[in-house]
């Protein structure tokens, strides 16, 4: 690994570490907020999950996560959103290829080569936190809309790997929204029924008769522009009350799409998911 950035931050430091992954095939970089804590102990870690053309850079500048993540004595990693670099595939526009994994497992050429980000997020780049870095093997997860829903997905497919998981404006039902559509028929080919194991609305559904189910908690503002076309989290409170999963929706008047939304409350956040990390 490769340190490419370093600030002191809130008593704590924010570091850039650039490594080849082995499970997408290329270099990878991504953010991690070491608080104060950290030096003394190992810390449970929060992952966050940034939406389409995000890189690391977005939260780590922009949430203000840094000071909640210091009083509360969490590791806070924020990986890349995609597999980059001049021999990954890519495509024009802004929704597939680098900037768009999706936080899933391509099956489709050429895609299937690199975008694994599922396996990434979930196995090699938390075994590389928790090798390196002060982390103990405690974990939550949350993100923002395409983030929110690797986020979703991620505690929905792994019952017991996370404590905790949340979202800001997560795409909730990708099979029924255009971006959803465009990237599953491109990363995963035309059969829908293949889709189902990457939708938050179906893995609530299949997971009806489990014991033990995650709460889900979601932001939601009221004044983004992507609400009623991309995001539709009615569609998730809905398979929620059916299935009898838990599930907090918080709308919130006058918020938008952009970071001004998520560093309004992502205090919050981080107080919840350090709460259910220190609970288990």
């Amino acid at each position: 690994m490769k340190k490419v950035q370093e600030h002191a931050s809130h008593g704590g430091m924010q570091e850039v570490w650039q490594h080849h992954s082995h499970t997408l095939g290329c270099d990878m970089r991504f953010g991690i907020y070491l608080p104060p804590h950290a030096v003394h102990a190992q810390c449970p870690v929060l992952y966050w999950l940034s939406g389409l053309t995000c890189t690391e850079q977005n939260f780590i500048t922009k949430a203000g996560a840094q000071r909640y993540a210091a009083e509360h004595g969490v590791i806070v990693v924020a990986p890349d959103t995609s597999p980059r670099g001049v021999a990954v595939a890519d495509a024009e526009g802004y929704d597939l290829g680098q900037g768009a994994g999706f936080y899933l497992n391509a099956t489709q050429a050429p895609w299937a080569e690199n975008y694994r980000m599922h396996d990434y997020v979930e196995r090699e780049l938390p075994d590389l936190v928790e090798a390196h870095f002060s982390a103990s093997n405690r974990r939550s997860i949350s993100g923002h809309s395409m983030g929110g829903h690797g986020a979703l997905v991620l505690a929905l497919r792994n019952p017991g790997r996370y404590h905790s998981v949340s979202a800001f404006s997560p795409i909730v039902a990708p099979m029924q929204v255009p971006w959803g559509e465009k990237a599953f028929i491109a990363y995963l080919g035309d059969d829908r029924d293949a889709w189902r194991q990457w939708d938050a609305c179906e893995l609530v559904r299949a997971a009806a008769d489990s014991a033990n189910k995650l709460p889900l908690l979601v932001d939601q503002g009221e004044a983004d522009e992507f609400l009623d076309t991309q995001l539709r989290p009615e569609l998730l409170e809905a398979a929620c009350r059916q299935s009898a999963h838990p599930f907090t929706l918080r709308r919130r008047a006058g918020y938008d799409h952009s970071y001004y939304f998520i560093a309004s409350f992502i205090g919050e956040h981080v107080a919840y998911h350090a709460a259910a990390l220190a609970d288990r």
